[in-house]
Protein backbone atom coordinates (compact mmCIF):
# COMPACT_ATOMS: atom_id res chain seq x y z
CA UNK A 1 0.00 0.00 0.00
CA UNK A 2 1.81 3.50 -0.98
CA UNK A 3 1.32 6.43 1.12
CA UNK A 4 -0.85 8.01 -1.76
CA UNK A 5 -3.59 4.98 -0.93
CA UNK A 6 -3.12 5.94 2.71
CA UNK A 7 -3.58 9.35 2.37
CA UNK A 8 -6.95 8.92 0.27
CA UNK A 9 -7.98 5.91 3.30
CA UNK A 10 -7.38 8.65 5.79
CA UNK A 11 -8.89 11.51 3.81
CA UNK A 12 -12.38 9.31 3.34
CA UNK A 13 -12.28 8.31 6.80
CA UNK A 14 -11.95 11.67 8.51
CA UNK A 15 -14.89 13.25 5.70
CA UNK A 16 -17.03 10.25 6.98
CA UNK A 17 -16.23 11.85 10.63
CA UNK A 18 -16.52 15.30 10.33
CA UNK A 19 -17.80 16.37 6.85
CA UNK A 20 -14.39 18.19 5.95
CA UNK A 21 -11.25 16.83 3.82
CA UNK A 22 -7.69 17.06 5.07
CA UNK A 23 -5.84 20.11 5.09
CA UNK A 24 -2.17 20.26 4.50
CA UNK A 25 -0.98 20.25 7.66
CA UNK A 26 -3.07 17.00 8.12
CA UNK A 27 -1.74 15.44 5.18
CA UNK A 28 1.82 16.00 6.07
CA UNK A 29 1.22 14.33 9.53
CA UNK A 30 -0.62 11.33 8.06
CA UNK A 31 2.24 11.05 5.71
CA UNK A 32 4.52 11.20 8.85
CA UNK A 33 2.69 9.04 10.74
CA UNK A 34 2.46 6.30 7.68
CA UNK A 35 6.44 6.64 7.46
CA UNK A 36 6.58 5.69 11.08
CA UNK A 37 8.45 9.31 12.21
CA UNK A 38 8.08 11.27 15.36
CA UNK A 39 5.80 14.10 15.44
CA UNK A 40 9.22 16.40 16.10
CA UNK A 41 10.80 14.99 12.43
CA UNK A 42 7.04 15.76 11.02
CA UNK A 43 7.36 19.77 12.35
CA UNK A 44 10.77 20.13 11.40
CA UNK A 45 9.89 18.76 8.11
CA UNK A 46 6.78 20.57 7.81
CA UNK A 47 7.83 24.06 9.37
CA UNK A 48 5.73 23.82 12.20
CA UNK A 49 6.36 23.72 16.18
CA UNK A 50 5.98 19.91 17.09
CA UNK A 51 3.27 20.75 20.09
CA UNK A 52 0.99 21.84 16.60
CA UNK A 53 1.85 18.86 15.07
CA UNK A 54 1.34 16.75 18.41
CA UNK A 55 -2.13 18.38 18.69
CA UNK A 56 -3.23 17.18 15.13
CA UNK A 57 -1.81 14.16 15.37
CA UNK A 58 -3.67 13.47 18.62
CA UNK A 59 -6.90 14.28 17.25
CA UNK A 60 -6.61 13.19 13.69
CA UNK A 61 -5.73 9.68 15.66
CA UNK A 62 -9.25 10.25 17.92
CA UNK A 63 -11.38 10.91 14.87
CA UNK A 64 -10.02 7.89 13.27
CA UNK A 65 -10.61 6.07 16.27
CA UNK A 66 -13.86 7.79 16.49
CA UNK A 67 -15.08 6.52 12.99
CA UNK A 68 -13.93 2.76 13.11
CA UNK A 69 -14.70 2.14 16.77
CA UNK A 70 -11.71 1.09 17.99
CA UNK A 71 -8.86 2.65 19.37
CA UNK A 72 -6.63 3.98 16.79
CA UNK A 73 -2.62 4.55 17.92
CA UNK A 74 0.92 6.10 16.32
CA UNK A 75 1.76 2.86 16.91
CA UNK A 76 -0.71 0.51 15.06
CA UNK A 77 -1.82 3.33 12.50
CA UNK A 78 -0.29 1.98 9.71
CA UNK A 79 -1.48 -2.22 10.42
CA UNK A 80 -4.91 -0.59 10.81
CA UNK A 81 -4.99 1.49 7.49
CA UNK A 82 -3.25 -1.66 5.94
CA UNK A 83 -6.35 -3.71 7.63
CA UNK A 84 -9.15 -1.65 6.34
CA UNK A 85 -7.11 -1.47 2.73
CA UNK A 86 -7.41 -5.22 2.94
CA UNK A 87 -11.34 -5.11 4.10
CA UNK A 88 -12.38 -2.96 1.54
CA UNK A 89 -10.23 -4.26 -1.49
CA UNK A 90 -12.80 -5.54 -4.35
CA UNK A 91 -10.30 -8.47 -5.12
CA UNK A 92 -9.96 -9.34 -1.07
CA UNK A 93 -11.30 -12.48 0.42
CA UNK A 94 -12.54 -12.04 3.89
CA UNK A 95 -16.36 -12.47 2.33
CA UNK A 96 -16.75 -8.46 2.20
CA UNK A 97 -19.99 -8.44 -0.85
CA UNK A 98 -19.11 -4.38 -1.43
CA UNK A 99 -16.90 -2.79 -3.94
CA UNK A 100 -15.43 0.28 -2.98
CA UNK A 101 -12.95 3.17 -4.98
CA UNK A 102 -11.15 4.95 -2.75
CA UNK A 103 -11.62 8.52 -4.39
CA UNK A 104 -15.28 7.70 -5.02
CA UNK A 105 -17.74 9.80 -3.69
CA UNK A 106 -19.81 6.79 -2.37
CA UNK A 107 -17.07 5.68 -0.19
CA UNK A 108 -17.42 7.85 2.96
CA UNK A 109 -20.83 7.33 3.15
CA UNK A 110 -20.40 4.26 3.33
CA UNK A 111 -17.78 3.36 5.72
CA UNK A 112 -19.86 2.61 8.71
CA UNK A 113 -21.60 0.37 6.76
CA UNK A 114 -18.89 -1.82 5.86
CA UNK A 115 -17.26 -2.01 8.92
CA UNK A 116 -21.23 -2.64 10.47
CA UNK A 117 -21.30 -5.82 7.84
CA UNK A 118 -17.95 -7.09 8.48
CA UNK A 119 -18.69 -7.24 11.94
CA UNK A 120 -21.79 -9.19 11.84
CA UNK A 121 -20.28 -11.16 8.60
CA UNK A 122 -19.02 -14.66 9.39
CA UNK A 123 -15.40 -13.71 7.99
CA UNK A 124 -14.72 -9.95 10.03
CA UNK A 125 -11.99 -8.22 12.58
CA UNK A 126 -13.39 -8.75 16.19
CA UNK A 127 -10.12 -7.74 18.87
CA UNK A 128 -11.07 -8.00 22.71
CA UNK A 129 -8.38 -7.25 24.54
CA UNK A 130 -10.45 -5.74 27.69
CA UNK A 131 -8.92 -7.61 30.33
CA UNK A 132 -5.55 -7.84 28.89
CA UNK A 133 -2.99 -6.18 30.29
CA UNK A 134 -1.67 -2.78 29.33
CA UNK A 135 1.82 -2.43 28.71
CA UNK A 136 4.34 0.09 30.81
CA UNK A 137 7.54 -0.88 30.13
CA UNK A 138 8.83 -4.01 28.03
CA UNK A 139 12.37 -5.41 28.07
CA UNK A 140 14.31 -7.45 25.80
CA UNK A 141 12.42 -10.66 25.10
CA UNK A 142 13.92 -10.38 21.10
CA UNK A 143 14.11 -13.88 21.19
CA UNK A 144 11.08 -14.94 22.89
CA UNK A 145 9.04 -12.62 20.67
CA UNK A 146 10.78 -13.80 17.56
CA UNK A 147 9.85 -17.25 18.68
CA UNK A 148 6.05 -16.68 19.14
CA UNK A 149 6.12 -14.90 15.43
CA UNK A 150 7.48 -18.15 13.89
CA UNK A 151 4.89 -20.53 15.72
CA UNK A 152 2.03 -18.61 14.95
CA UNK A 153 2.49 -16.58 11.91
CA UNK A 154 5.12 -18.65 10.09
CA UNK A 155 3.77 -22.24 11.36
CA UNK A 156 0.26 -22.04 12.09
CA UNK A 157 1.03 -23.90 15.60
CA UNK A 158 -2.42 -24.71 17.11
CA UNK A 159 -1.62 -25.12 20.56
CA UNK A 160 1.22 -23.06 22.45
CA UNK A 161 1.83 -23.41 26.56
CA UNK A 162 3.81 -19.93 27.88
CA UNK A 163 4.76 -20.96 31.05
CA UNK A 164 6.85 -19.98 34.31
CA UNK A 165 7.29 -18.95 37.60
CA UNK A 166 4.70 -16.28 39.06
CA UNK A 167 6.41 -12.99 37.60
CA UNK A 168 8.66 -13.82 35.19
CA UNK A 169 6.36 -11.97 32.66
CA UNK A 170 4.85 -15.01 30.79
CA UNK A 171 1.32 -12.63 30.38
CA UNK A 172 4.11 -9.35 29.85
CA UNK A 173 5.75 -11.20 26.70
CA UNK A 174 1.92 -12.31 25.43
CA UNK A 175 0.56 -8.96 25.48
CA UNK A 176 3.35 -7.49 23.92
CA UNK A 177 3.66 -10.10 20.76
CA UNK A 178 -0.18 -9.16 20.36
CA UNK A 179 -0.23 -5.68 20.33
CA UNK A 180 2.99 -5.84 17.62
CA UNK A 181 1.16 -8.49 15.90
CA UNK A 182 -2.69 -7.92 15.46
CA UNK A 183 -3.00 -7.09 11.78
CA UNK A 184 -2.19 -11.24 11.57
CA UNK A 185 -5.14 -12.37 12.97
CA UNK A 186 -9.17 -12.12 11.94
CA UNK A 187 -10.16 -12.55 15.73
CA UNK A 188 -8.34 -11.76 18.80
CA UNK A 189 -9.88 -12.91 22.44
CA UNK A 190 -8.22 -12.37 25.65
CA UNK A 191 -9.84 -14.47 28.42
CA UNK A 192 -8.89 -14.95 32.09
CA UNK A 193 -9.36 -18.25 33.65
CA UNK A 194 -9.87 -16.69 37.24
CA UNK A 195 -12.44 -14.31 35.83
CA UNK A 196 -14.45 -17.43 33.12
CA UNK A 197 -13.45 -20.82 34.56
CA UNK A 198 -16.03 -22.92 32.30
CA UNK A 199 -15.06 -23.80 28.84
CA UNK A 200 -18.86 -23.74 27.99
CA UNK A 201 -18.84 -19.71 29.23
CA UNK A 202 -15.79 -19.07 27.62
CA UNK A 203 -17.21 -20.43 23.95
CA UNK A 204 -20.25 -19.04 24.93
CA UNK A 205 -18.87 -15.39 25.42
CA UNK A 206 -16.28 -16.17 22.11
CA UNK A 207 -19.27 -16.96 20.14
CA UNK A 208 -21.67 -13.68 21.64
CA UNK A 209 -18.63 -11.72 21.07
CA UNK A 210 -18.44 -12.61 17.26
CA UNK A 211 -22.04 -12.79 16.69
CA UNK A 212 -24.92 -12.48 19.41
CA UNK A 213 -27.74 -13.94 17.68
CA UNK A 214 -26.18 -17.19 16.19
CA UNK A 215 -25.11 -19.31 19.36
CA UNK A 216 -26.60 -22.49 19.46
CA UNK A 217 -26.84 -23.78 23.30
CA UNK A 218 -26.03 -27.60 22.31
CA UNK A 219 -23.35 -27.04 19.71
CA UNK A 220 -21.07 -24.47 20.86
CA UNK A 221 -18.01 -26.50 20.10
CA UNK A 222 -18.79 -27.06 16.55
CA UNK A 223 -19.34 -23.59 16.27
CA UNK A 224 -15.91 -22.69 17.57
CA UNK A 225 -14.23 -25.40 15.57
CA UNK A 226 -15.75 -24.13 12.78
CA UNK A 227 -14.61 -20.77 13.87
CA UNK A 228 -11.20 -21.28 14.11
CA UNK A 229 -11.78 -23.01 10.49
CA UNK A 230 -13.39 -20.10 8.97
CA UNK A 231 -11.01 -17.42 10.47
CA UNK A 232 -7.64 -16.81 11.78
CA UNK A 233 -8.41 -16.59 15.37
CA UNK A 234 -5.88 -16.26 18.50
CA UNK A 235 -7.54 -17.18 21.64
CA UNK A 236 -5.43 -16.77 24.89
CA UNK A 237 -6.50 -17.96 28.11
CA UNK A 238 -4.43 -16.51 30.99
CA UNK A 239 -4.00 -18.06 34.48
CA UNK A 240 -4.91 -21.77 32.85
CA UNK A 241 -2.94 -23.38 36.45
CA UNK A 242 -6.52 -22.31 37.91
CA UNK A 243 -8.27 -25.52 36.16
CA UNK A 244 -5.65 -27.95 38.28
CA UNK A 245 -6.18 -29.52 41.98
CA UNK A 246 -3.98 -28.10 44.44
CA UNK A 247 -2.43 -30.32 46.91
CA UNK A 248 -1.42 -32.79 43.75
CA UNK A 249 0.42 -33.00 41.02
CA UNK A 250 1.19 -30.25 38.61
CA UNK A 251 -1.11 -30.49 35.71
CA UNK A 252 -4.22 -32.38 37.20
CA UNK A 253 -7.52 -31.01 36.20
CA UNK A 254 -10.33 -30.15 38.95
CA UNK A 255 -13.16 -32.70 38.15
CA UNK A 256 -15.52 -29.86 37.10
CA UNK A 257 -13.10 -28.79 34.38
CA UNK A 258 -12.04 -32.07 32.72
CA UNK A 259 -13.70 -31.16 29.38
CA UNK A 260 -10.91 -28.54 29.08
CA UNK A 261 -8.65 -31.75 27.99
CA UNK A 262 -10.21 -33.08 24.94
CA UNK A 263 -10.48 -29.24 24.14
CA UNK A 264 -7.15 -28.66 24.06
CA UNK A 265 -6.47 -32.09 22.25
CA UNK A 266 -9.06 -31.87 19.78
CA UNK A 267 -7.56 -28.21 19.00
CA UNK A 268 -4.39 -29.82 18.13
CA UNK A 269 -5.97 -32.48 15.94
CA UNK A 270 -8.65 -30.87 13.94
CA UNK A 271 -8.13 -28.62 10.71
CA UNK A 272 -8.11 -25.33 11.49
CA UNK A 273 -6.22 -21.72 10.92
CA UNK A 274 -5.89 -20.76 14.17
CA UNK A 275 -4.19 -20.71 17.47
CA UNK A 276 -4.65 -21.24 21.10
CA UNK A 277 -1.95 -19.33 23.69
CA UNK A 278 -1.88 -20.98 27.05
CA UNK A 279 -0.37 -18.75 30.03
CA UNK A 280 0.24 -21.01 33.00
CA UNK A 281 2.38 -21.69 35.78
CA UNK A 282 2.00 -25.11 35.37
CA UNK A 283 2.77 -27.59 32.43
CA UNK A 284 -0.54 -29.18 31.47
CA UNK A 285 -0.48 -33.08 30.34
CA UNK A 286 -1.43 -31.95 26.91
CA UNK A 287 2.27 -30.65 26.40
CA UNK A 288 3.89 -33.76 28.12
CA UNK A 289 1.61 -36.54 26.53
CA UNK A 290 1.16 -34.98 22.91
CA UNK A 291 4.17 -35.59 20.30
CA UNK A 292 5.80 -32.06 19.01
CA UNK A 293 7.00 -33.67 16.00
CA UNK A 294 3.11 -35.35 15.18
CA UNK A 295 1.20 -32.34 16.53
CA UNK A 296 1.23 -28.34 16.30
CA UNK A 297 1.87 -27.90 20.20
CA UNK A 298 4.77 -25.79 21.51
CA UNK A 299 6.27 -24.74 24.98
CA UNK A 300 8.01 -21.56 25.31
CA UNK A 301 9.19 -21.88 29.11
CA UNK A 302 10.51 -18.42 30.07
CA UNK A 303 13.54 -17.54 32.14
CA UNK A 304 14.78 -14.78 34.43
CA UNK A 305 16.07 -11.26 32.15
CA UNK A 306 19.87 -11.02 32.65
CA UNK A 307 19.77 -7.18 31.38
CA UNK A 308 20.04 -4.29 33.64
CA UNK A 309 17.66 -2.18 31.57
CA UNK A 310 15.07 -3.85 33.75
CA UNK A 311 16.32 -1.72 37.01
CA UNK A 312 16.64 1.44 34.53
CA UNK A 313 13.53 3.13 35.70
CA UNK A 314 13.34 2.67 38.88
CA UNK A 315 15.70 4.94 40.18
CA UNK A 316 18.23 2.90 42.24
CA UNK A 317 21.88 4.28 42.99
CA UNK A 318 25.40 2.42 42.06
CA UNK A 319 24.56 1.08 38.77
CA UNK A 320 27.54 -1.25 38.68
CA UNK A 321 26.32 -3.19 41.21
CA UNK A 322 22.67 -3.65 39.21
CA UNK A 323 23.80 -6.99 37.45
CA UNK A 324 24.43 -8.10 41.58
CA UNK A 325 20.78 -7.53 42.25
CA UNK A 326 19.54 -9.12 38.97
CA UNK A 327 21.44 -12.25 39.74
CA UNK A 328 20.47 -12.28 42.94
CA UNK A 329 16.92 -12.61 42.77
CA UNK A 330 17.21 -14.48 39.05
CA UNK A 331 15.74 -11.79 36.71
CA UNK A 332 12.03 -12.03 37.82
CA UNK A 333 10.71 -8.93 36.96
CA UNK A 334 8.17 -8.85 39.34
CA UNK A 335 10.89 -9.63 42.42
CA UNK A 336 12.96 -6.90 41.08
CA UNK A 337 10.46 -4.40 41.17
CA UNK A 338 9.39 -5.35 45.09
CA UNK A 339 12.63 -5.11 46.08
CA UNK A 340 13.54 -2.28 43.84
CA UNK A 341 10.98 -0.49 45.52
CA UNK A 342 11.93 -1.56 49.08
CA UNK A 343 15.66 -0.40 48.38
CA UNK A 344 14.26 3.30 47.94
CA UNK A 345 12.11 3.32 50.64
CA UNK A 346 14.97 2.03 53.50
CA UNK A 347 17.82 2.30 51.56
CA UNK A 348 17.22 5.76 49.79
CA UNK A 349 18.08 3.82 46.71
CA UNK A 350 21.49 2.98 47.76
CA UNK A 351 22.06 -0.39 46.55
CA UNK A 352 25.35 -0.84 47.57
CA UNK A 353 23.88 -0.66 51.11
CA UNK A 354 21.40 -2.97 50.60
CA UNK A 355 23.94 -5.70 49.19
CA UNK A 356 26.10 -4.86 52.29
CA UNK A 357 23.22 -6.14 54.36
CA UNK A 358 24.93 -9.83 53.47
CA UNK A 359 21.41 -11.05 52.97
CA UNK A 360 18.31 -12.11 50.43
CA UNK A 361 15.11 -10.10 51.58
CA UNK A 362 12.03 -11.80 50.87
CA UNK A 363 9.15 -8.90 50.75
CA UNK A 364 5.82 -9.54 51.42
CA UNK A 365 5.01 -9.53 47.91
CA UNK A 366 7.73 -11.43 46.96
CA UNK A 367 6.29 -14.15 50.11
CA UNK A 368 2.56 -13.80 49.06
CA UNK A 369 3.44 -15.26 45.46
CA UNK A 370 5.24 -17.71 46.96
CA UNK A 371 2.61 -18.49 49.38
CA UNK A 372 0.52 -19.24 46.47
CA UNK A 373 2.72 -21.55 44.97
CA UNK A 374 3.39 -23.30 48.20
CA UNK A 375 -0.16 -23.96 48.82
CA UNK A 376 -0.76 -25.64 45.28
CA UNK A 377 2.18 -28.23 45.78
CA UNK A 378 1.20 -32.11 47.29
CA UNK A 379 2.43 -33.23 50.51
CA UNK A 380 5.03 -35.47 48.48
CA UNK A 381 6.39 -32.06 46.96
CA UNK A 382 6.14 -30.56 50.15
CA UNK A 383 8.75 -33.03 51.35
CA UNK A 384 10.94 -32.96 48.68
CA UNK A 385 10.94 -29.16 48.64
CA UNK A 386 11.96 -28.59 51.93
CA UNK A 387 14.53 -31.14 52.21
CA UNK A 388 16.16 -29.32 49.18
CA UNK A 389 16.20 -25.80 51.49
CA UNK A 390 18.17 -27.62 53.92
CA UNK A 391 21.57 -27.89 51.50
CA UNK A 392 23.05 -25.01 50.31
CA UNK A 393 24.53 -27.12 47.50
CA UNK A 394 22.27 -29.62 44.60
CA UNK A 395 21.71 -32.83 46.16
CA UNK A 396 21.04 -36.08 44.26
CA UNK A 397 18.28 -37.94 43.93
CA UNK A 398 19.98 -41.07 45.78
CA UNK A 399 20.40 -38.64 48.60
CA UNK A 400 17.02 -37.25 48.87
CA UNK A 401 15.59 -40.93 48.80
CA UNK A 402 17.80 -41.42 52.17
CA UNK A 403 16.72 -39.15 53.79
CA UNK A 404 13.23 -38.97 52.85
CA UNK A 405 10.89 -41.98 53.86
CA UNK A 406 9.31 -41.65 50.09
CA UNK A 407 9.60 -44.71 47.74
CA UNK A 408 10.77 -44.41 44.26
CA UNK A 409 8.27 -43.98 42.45
CA UNK A 410 6.71 -41.11 44.84
CA UNK A 411 10.07 -39.17 44.92
CA UNK A 412 10.57 -39.20 41.04
CA UNK A 413 6.91 -38.27 40.36
CA UNK A 414 7.82 -35.15 43.05
CA UNK A 415 10.49 -34.22 41.24
CA UNK A 416 8.89 -34.78 37.94
CA UNK A 417 5.89 -32.49 38.95
CA UNK A 418 8.15 -30.07 40.96
CA UNK A 419 9.72 -29.37 37.50
CA UNK A 420 6.30 -29.20 36.01
CA UNK A 421 5.94 -25.96 38.27
CA UNK A 422 9.01 -24.90 37.38
CA UNK A 423 10.52 -24.52 41.20
CA UNK A 424 13.18 -26.96 40.91
CA UNK A 425 16.90 -26.84 39.04
CA UNK A 426 18.33 -29.35 37.53
CA UNK A 427 21.91 -30.04 36.98
CA UNK A 428 23.24 -32.61 35.18
CA UNK A 429 26.91 -33.48 35.98
CA UNK A 430 28.69 -36.77 36.14
CA UNK A 431 25.04 -37.46 37.92
CA UNK A 432 21.95 -35.19 38.22
CA UNK A 433 21.49 -33.11 40.84
CA UNK A 434 18.53 -31.44 42.10
CA UNK A 435 18.36 -28.16 43.57
CA UNK A 436 16.94 -24.60 44.81
CA UNK A 437 16.60 -20.93 43.61
CA UNK A 438 17.82 -18.83 46.28
CA UNK A 439 15.05 -16.79 46.02
CA UNK A 440 12.92 -20.01 47.08
CA UNK A 441 15.08 -21.55 49.41
CA UNK A 442 15.34 -18.40 51.65
CA UNK A 443 11.05 -18.60 51.33
CA UNK A 444 11.15 -21.71 52.51
CA UNK A 445 13.51 -22.01 55.03
CA UNK A 446 11.66 -18.38 56.66
CA UNK A 447 8.18 -20.55 56.45
CA UNK A 448 9.66 -23.25 58.11
CA UNK A 449 11.38 -21.89 60.92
Amino acid sequence: MTVTEALQLANELVFAQTGKHLDDLQEEVIKGLWQGQTYKTIAEESNRSESRVKDIGHKLLHILSEQLGEDVKKSNFCSTIERLKVISSPSSQVGINHNFNFCSKSFHNNTKELLLDKLSNTSRVFHDLTIAPKINYFYDRTTELNTLSHWLIDQNTRLISVLGLSGIGKTTLVKQFVDLNLQYFDIIIWKNIKLSPSLDSIMAEILTSINPDSILSDHKLTQTLNLFRDQKCLIILDDVQELFIKEKSAGQYKNEYRDYQPFFTMITETEHKSSLILISQEKCQEMISLDEELYPIQCLELQGLDSIEILKNYGLQDQESWSTLIELYEGNPVYLKDIAGLIKKIFSGKLSQFLHENSLIITEGIKSRLNQIFERLSRIEQQIIIKLSQDNHPVSREDLRESLSLSSMDLINGLESLTRRYLIKIIESDQVLFGLSPVVREYIKSCCD
